[in-house]
């Protein structure tokens, strides 16, 4: 089952690239988080929902929140389509445990061995305050959530 609205969000421990991880203990109390799994780089809506998240990187930024975006794909693979696509959020590797963090927040698919179309906005506290859960492979229709212009006045 998913984590919902109003759970306490796992944490979680990815790799951006070999020097570098991003772990959600170290973004608590400094930074609101939105976790974005989806299932594959290099694919077309994976790649429309990576640029959606770019247009909109400043609304995300004015609310003092990070992006994520993370699927099980090797990290050297993550960077080489970040760097593709010129993103300027993190792209992070949930390759290994394979599907680890997938798994902890309900995502995981198994007979594919890639993550479902998840996304959790977490506060500074360390609380899921919207989620959006999609098993099918279509785009997300909202990738920019309501609670994020909350998130925005409370700065």
């Amino acid at each position: 089952m998913a984590v919902r609205t109003g759970d306490a969000a796992p944490e979680f421990d990815l790799e951006v690239d070999h020097d570098e991880r991003v772990i959600l203990s170290e973004l608590r109390g400094r930074a609101n988080v939105l976790l974005v799994f989806h299932p594959f780089a290099f694919t077309p809506v994976c790649e429309d929902e990576a640029r959606d998240l770019q247009e909109n990187l400043q609304s995300f930024r004015d609310a003092g929140t990070e992006i994520v975006f993370v699927s099980c794909d090797p990290s050297a693979a993550r960077q080489a389509w970040k760097a593709e696509l010129g993103a300027e959020y993190t792209f992070a590797s949930d390759f290994w445990p394979h599907g680890a963090a997938a798994k902890a927040y309900g995502v995981f698919n198994e007979s594919n061995g890639a993550p479902h179309r998840g996304t959790f906005l977490i506060d500074r506290d360390g609380t899921v305050i919207w989620s959006l859960v999609s098993e099918r492979d279509e785009r997300r229709d909202e990738m920019v959530p309501e609670s994020l212009d909350a998130l925005a006045l409370s700065e």
